[in-house]
């Protein structure tokens, strides 16, 4: 399985804040542009102070070198302890199923994929910058409120992260002229290793996105905003190895269905006697299923029996962290799930907007950052995610046969999606994929809806929840 997210937070900061400091403020000023990119950390270099942390729960770091033991002692309370990492991914998990709520499929994209990690760790960078409301608004919203040692916690959570099969690179380019309070570039630095880099041209820029993604993302950038005075860029690509591996030798077209009209074909994945954890969520009226990574990753997929993906609903009653203590034994089973490369990319400013974070384009207070006014300008978000067979090592070949009488477990219809970290149970990823064959040509359908469902077969011995968790 591959999958790939790049992400870009755009700031904008007045001109005579920067450019000149004795020229007054007037009404009419222009305030210059600044593209910000939300940060996923690779490795720490540096040993800076933090001065400052958020004035609210979040409490930012004091040693870089520090060993997560020694930062235990510093919050007093364990952040290698369950209780924090899965506090850290719930909220995590919230914030990313409300921005998945409001984010709107078209026919052009009709599959919407998001990192809600990247996303969170940007406007929590933001947070070490803004003050006041603003800062206040931003814990909130990011729920970091709930979190002791919110920043130490972040910065442990990352470190974990790092060790699997994530690359990650980030940087901070500079506009000539802006000066960035040394506090933020040091905050910046010490828990999400955004190294500052002074900006020099618009092929520099692109030449950096295009090594640290491997190549695949070129051109990223046809142009820099005008009066640009800082830019953040994150890259981020997971390329994980299924634990049980798909035989492409069973790969085969088959229907997709799109709705109760359309469907279209697509390459399904086969595993004739796939190990898997499945059981119907009766107040979702759907099937959640758990395809497990190696490094301790999953990926949970949640299919409505109606075909109709409800992110509110899964929003209200899917509890992660009871989720997983709710997935029963793997049992060998024919499962089929569709190969697809899919990519997103939307502006996110009326989903931040809609979230409560409207305050952001209009009026912050970042004065962490900077003592000239700022105000961010937009937050561009692009990923990209590719689910095939490869990617585990591969098996003997052996003969198998296929029996009807075997239960079976087919995404053939409309479907949810986490790339999780077990351990802290974080979202990598998010998603709901409509059709995962856009370019595709869609055809009327005339099977039944009872030819669609994926576990019909042995239904009545699937593990079932009447309650949602709490």
């Amino acid at each position: 399985m591959d999958l790939r997210l790049f992400a870009l937070l755009i700031l904008c900061c007045c001109k005579q804040s920067w450019m000149q400091e004795d020229v007054a403020v007037t009404e009419d000023s222009e305030a210059p542009v600044i593209p910000l990119e939300p940060l996923i950390p690779s490795k720490p270099k540096s040993d800076l102070d933090i001065s400052h942390g958020a004035t609210s729960s979040p409490t930012a770091e004091n040693g870089e070198n520090s060993s997560e033991e020694e930062l235990d002692g510093l919050c007093g309370k364990h952040l290698s302890s369950p209780e924090i990492r899965q506090a850290i991914g719930s909220g995590i998990m919230k914030f990313g199923l409300q921005l998945l709520e409001n984010l709107k499929a078209n026919s052009e994209q009709p599959n919407v994929i998001i990192s809600p990690l990247s996303v969170s760790l940007a406007l929590s960078q933001l947070a070490l910058g803004a003050r006041n409301e603003t800062e206040e608004v931003l814990v909130q919203r990011l729920h970091a409120d709930v979190v002791p040692c919110y920043y130490k916690a972040v910065k442990s959570l990352l470190h974990r992260v790092r060790r699997k099969a994530l690359q990650i690179a980030s940087r901070i380019y500079l506009g000539s002229g802006f000066q960035p309070k040394q506090e933020f570039i040091q905050e910046s630095m010490k828990i999400y290793d955004s190294e500052p880099v002074i900006l020099t041209d618009l092929e520099e820029v692109n030449e950096w996105v295009e090594k640290s993604t491997n190549g695949y993302v070129t051109d990223f950038l046809s142009s820099l905003p005008p009066n640009l005075v800082m830019m953040l860029i994150n890259a981020v690509h997971y390329k994980g190895e299924w634990l049980t591996r798909f035989d492409p030798r069973f790969t085969a077209t088959e229907p997709f269905y799109i709705d109760e009209n359309l469907m279209v074909n697509v390459d399904m994945m086969l595993g004739p006697k796939y190990p898997l954890s499945v059981f119907t969520h009766n107040e979702l009226d759907a099937q959640v299923a758990r395809f497990p990574f190696k490094g301790n990753m999953s990926l949970v997929i949640v299919m409505p029996m109606t075909g109709n993906v409800n992110v509110t609903a899964i929003a209200a009653n899917l509890n992660i962290s009871n989720l997983y203590s709710r997935f029963p034994r793997e049992r060998n089973m024919q499962v089929k799930l569709p190969k697809f490369k899919l990519d997103f990319s939307q502006e996110l400013n009326e989903a931040l907007t809609s979230m409560g974070l409207g305050e952001l384009f209009t009026s912050p207070n970042l004065a962490g950052i900077s003592d000239g006014p700022l105000q961010v300008s937009s937050v561009q978000h692009k990923s990209s995610m590719e689910i095939n067979e490869e990617g585990a090592e591969a098996a003997a070949a052996t003969s198998v046969v296929i029996s009807r009488s075997n239960p079976s477990f087919t995404v053939n219809q409309p479907f949810f999606l986490a790339l999780m970290d077990d351990s802290s149970q974080t979202p990598l990823f998010l998603g709901v994929i409509s059709n995962p064959n856009p370019n595709g040509s869609a055809m009327i359908s005339d099977i039944s809806d009872s030819d669609k469902t994926g576990f019909i077969s042995d239904k009545d011995d699937v593990p079932s929840f009447a309650l949602s968790p709490k």
